[in-house]
């Protein structure tokens, strides 16, 4: 079999305006165990979304835009329903900016032959295929960006908003983009592990052939969370899976008390996942928890044990029919800096 022969079947991204989820999710609210508990996100997401003084922060963990998702977590920046975004390098680089750039998403198996993909230089996420050699060319663009700037130090909010730029000069080549999008917003888009992902390949890359080269400081991310947090005040997160971006967006409202100048805990909080809590992981930690740590008010939180391909289109579906977006305006939070 030829490569052609894998990478044919494109992934599509679901469009969350195409359908009403409004019904089924007020259905669910009548049910029990995760039907339920989906109408309660869904409740405290449209919550978040009518507090029109309530900075919306939208935590992305987990393999989504290559699964379908990209459009709808575009659609929510579009329609200021998020105001700064904290994500896995993953989602931002190697899959929205790669397809921003024209390449693809291939639907596969996850019982394919694996030694057979790496002879033909096709990566496997489960049941989804990248071609290796687009991705070297989306790493070499990370380059080809950070070789245009100024030999410093950067928040990894400051580079992504660099990416967006280079995609509104190229031409944005896919129909939706997270980074284009957030650029065209002003929404800041932090990833505190920035160089685990594509990005980490073109920027050593850069580093490697550049004796005067930038940097990704990643304190300078959490500082510049930390300042969105003390000029918002009131604030919601809506997480997407765990890891790095839910905690850090969290450890936020311990940051502004340390600097001596506390900010309210996290009003509304609603989490995505199937991580479990028992081993003590940060992931599958309940939100509840995060209480104790002063970082997430329990009176609007809802956790939701399901898998985010099922789950977010219904609440984007939800919240988009709802219209409660409809009353907030643009923050702009890019401007901070």
């Amino acid at each position: 079999m030829q490569k052609s022969d894998f990478l044919k079947d494109v992934v599509r991204h679901v469009d969350c305006t195409a359908f009403d989820a409004r019904p089924i999710v007020q259905a669910y609210g009548d049910m029990a165990f995760q039907a339920r508990n989906l109408a309660g996100a869904a409740d405290i997401l449209n919550r978040m979304l009518a507090d029109t003084a309530c900075g919306n922060i939208l935590t992305l963990a987990g393999s989504l835009c290559s699964a379908g998702l990209k459009d709808a977590i575009a659609l929510m920046i579009e329609h200021d329903m998020v105001d700064a975004i904290v994500a896995t390098g993953a989602n931002i680089v190697d899959q929205d900016f790669f397809e921003a750039l024209g390449f693809r998403h291939y639907k596969g198996s996850p019982r394919a032959d694996d030694n057979q993909l790496r002879e033909l230089a096709i990566d496997r996420i489960y049941d989804t295929y990248i071609d290796e050699d687009e991705l070297r060319v989306c790493d070499m663009t990370v380059a080809e960006i950070a070789g245009t700037l100024e030999p410093r130090a950067y928040s990894s909010r400051e580079f992504i908003h660099a990416m967006g730029a280079f995609i509104d000069r190229k031409g944005l080549k896919a129909d939706h983009s997270i980074v284009h999008a957030a650029y065209k917003k002003d929404v800041p888009i932090f990833c505190p592990a920035f160089s685990d992902c594509s990005a980490g390949f073109g920027l050593v890359h850069h580093q490697w052939h550049n004796e005067k080269h930038l940097t990704i400081d990643s304190v300078a991310d959490f500082r510049e969370l930390t300042q969105i947090k003390l000029k918002i005040g009131e604030t919601g997160i809506f997480m997407l899976g765990g890891g790095v971006p839910k905690n850090f967006t969290q450890d936020v409202v311990v940051a502004t008390d340390i600097l001596g100048e506390e900010q309210p805990m996290h009003k509304y909080a609603v989490q995505i996942t199937v991580a479990d809590e028992r081993d003590g992981a940060l992931s599958g930690s309940t939100l509840q928890e995060a209480c104790s740590w002063g970082k997430v008010d329990t009176t609007y939180e809802q956790m939701v044990y399901g898998e985010a391909t099922l789950v977010l289109p219904l609440l984007v579906s939800d919240a988009y029919h709802r219209g409660a977006w409809k009353n907030r305006s643009e923050r702009r939070l890019n401007k901070l800096f």
